[in-house]
């Protein structure tokens, strides 16, 4: 009587090394985050220290996004600008602790290239108006930069500054940031937000240098 031979088995096809792992399904690549600095609250609008807020909202609008309460303590929405992926953000906390928001925001996103943050922020050191595209460098007295670089441990993150002018006094500093301004310096600052968001939107599609060269010269 012949012996059943054992039907052979059929290999199992093995898994491609690129399948996605389980832990990382629904995560978005994001290429950048840009932050508005600025302080929360209706007191603060349209103040001169909140000029950063402005542009990050404006960016929002133009995208047709709503900046909404994520979980690090920040406004937040996600945008595709110049072909990149993009989180848009504006810190809840008060300016000198907007490095809480901005760290948490470049961990949730898995970003550590410090060249993939654009920090958009008011600066003392320019003419109301001016506008500068600048890498890295120092923090000028900004509470706000100062606590971005305490938290990220680097200081070669983008800025895109946009000038508020110094006061008539180092006293006189807070009420100069943090005052209502006057109409006819309000419709500058009104112009160079729009600057300023073009130039975010010129380093996303361009690079930093070529916004430094469009943007620098202008001010």
């Amino acid at each position: 009587m012949p012996l059943a031979m054992p039907q052979p088995v059929a290999p199992r096809p093995p898994t491609p090394a690129s399948e996605p792992k389980a832990s990382d399904a629904g995560v978005d690549v994001i290429d950048a985050i840009i932050v508005g600095l600025g302080n929360p609250g209706r007191d603060y609008a349209r103040t001169r220290h909140n000029v950063g807020e402005e542009t990050v909202a404006l960016l929002a609008k133009r995208n047709d996004v709503a900046l909404k309460a994520g979980r690090d303590k920040a406004l937040v929405a996600e945008a595709t600008i110049a072909d990149k992926r993009v989180v848009l953000a504006f810190p809840t906390t008060y300016m000198n602790e907007s490095g809480q928001a901005v760290g948490a925001l470049m961990r949730r996103h898995r970003i550590v290239d410090p060249a993939q943050l654009i920090i958009v922020h008011d600066e003392l050191d320019l003419p109301v108006g001016g506008l500068k595209v600048k890498e890295g460098g120092g923090l000028a007295g900004n509470n706000g930069l100062r606590s971005i670089t305490q938290h990220l441990h680097t200081q070669d993150y983008l800025r895109v500054r946009i000038g508020i002018g110094k006061p008539s006094s180092k006293e006189r500093g807070v009420d100069h940031v943090l005052s209502r301004v006057p109409k006819a310096e309000r419709q500058i600052l009104d112009v160079v937000v729009e600057r300023a968001a073009d130039a975010v939107e010129m380093i996303l599609r361009d690079g930093a240098l070529a916004a430094m060269t469009a943007f620098n010269g202008l001010s």
